[in-house]
């Protein structure tokens, strides 16, 4: 048990670690076991499939998920840097290699065949990036003399070079706009930022002219006349026909012609069968989790981990956001998985590495104020 008296791992572990934010997490996994159930079964007959082969397997990536986030949350800051040094090596060799061996799927080649199960090593590559990058602005707020930030712009040129190529724009903005926020965390002027923000501007132009399918989005968002805008479309009315309070578990209809309901949609079948009410209530669930790292994270003293706690929740609250934005048609169209609630192995399981860290990083900590005398403080404070 976890008893105070006599201190073992597991209740160091329970005493310090932030059970709010773990309550939210499982919160949004039980959620996302609940609206698979009620999403999928019709996007599995399509294809042929048992009615809940989706939910029986997201249950099962939901196993391994959760062991790789408790693990997870029980590493110290440096084993964290650790691990994402390795993590991130691989992912980047595995996405260099993607656009030459992985599946084509609707014009891009995110997908890796690995013993037999589809892998998107980008989702991988997300937590591991954000927690080098702050490393490097840690080191450099350290020891201004360091090139930290040089280093941590060329590791985005890498990364967005390769994410480019399979194309996947979508992640490449995420990256792009979390390293931004940290860029500007560290203490970087506004000017750099906004050349920053210029240069991604330019990179969008230079998309739109070379690539159909961003072309296509983008023009369609726009003027929704100029394409196809079915998916968009029915996602927007499930909102209208859900009202507050739904129509009830099971008798959505929009997730029977939607074809990613699943997955980039789930949000419009969760606002048809349970109502805006629910949606709120996953938006309420996002926001503590991101605010209350937020919060944490200012409150270190530690400069690696307030930018990686920050980082971590920057990115975790972007990616919720894009996905809902998509949903009520607010940006074009993204191809980004809504954490914990959309089905798919890859983001599940990253996204229980990102979030294991941002619990290690925000757990408390001992302290000593006097000899002899220990109190618990937030991780990275000093005395």
């Amino acid at each position: 048990m976890a008893s105070r008296a006599q201190p073992t791992p597991f209740s160091e572990w329970w005493w310090t670690v932030d059970r709010l934010t773990l309550a939210a997490l499982a919160a949004l996994m039980l959620g996302g076991i609940i609206l698979c159930l009620a999403a999928s079964p019709p996007v599995a007959a399509r294809i042929g499939l048992d009615p809940f082969h989706f939910v029986n397997r997201q249950v099962l990536f939901l196993i391994p998920a959760a062991i790789v986030l408790i693990v997870t949350s029980f590493l110290s800051p440096h084993d964290i840097r650790k691990v994402s040094l390795v993590v991130f090596i691989v992912s980047l060799a595995l996405v260099a290699v993607t656009p030459y061996f992985g599946a084509e799927i609707k014009g891009a080649r995110r997908w890796l065949v690995i013993l037999g199960m589809n892998i998107q090593p980008s989702e991988f590559l997300k937590p591991a990036f954000v927690v080098l990058i702050a490393w490097l602005f840690g080191e450099s707020a350290k020891r201004p003399e360091m090139p930290a930030n040089t280093f941590a712009l060329m590791l985005l040129i890498v990364v967005v070079t390769l994410l480019v190529m399979q194309p996947d724009f979508g992640q490449t903005m995420l990256l792009a706009l979390v390293w931004g926020a940290l860029f500007y965390m560290a203490g970087m002027r506004l000017i750099w930022v906004a050349g920053l923000a210029a240069t991604a501007g330019v990179g969008l132009t230079v998309a739109f002219f070379t690539v159909p399918h961003v072309a296509q989005r983008i023009n369609r968002f726009i003027d929704p006349a100029s394409g196809d805008t079915f998916n968009i479309d029915i996602a927007t009315e499930s909102f209208i026909r859900g009202g507050w309070f739904g129509r009830g578990p099971g008798e959505g209809t929009i997730k029977r012609i939607l074809p990613e309901g699943h997955t980039d949609f789930v949000f419009a079948v969760a606002a048809e069968e349970f109502g805006v009410v629910l949606c709120l209530i996953l938006v309420a669930l996002f926001a503590f989790i991101v605010i209350r790292a937020l919060t944490k994270a200012m409150r270190t003293e530690d400069p690696f981990i307030r930018f990686a706690a920050a980082g971590l929740a920057i990115l975790f609250g972007l990616q919720s956001t894009i996905n809902m934005a998509v949903n009520l048609h607010l940006i074009p169209a993204k191809g980004m998985t809504l954490p914990f609630i959309s089905y798919g192995g890859s983001s599940l399981i990253s996204l229980a590495y990102g979030m294991g860290m941002l619990v290690a990083l925000t757990r408390e900590r001992p302290r000593a104020v006097l000899p002899g005398v220990m109190v618990l403080a937030p991780s990275g404070s000093t005395a």
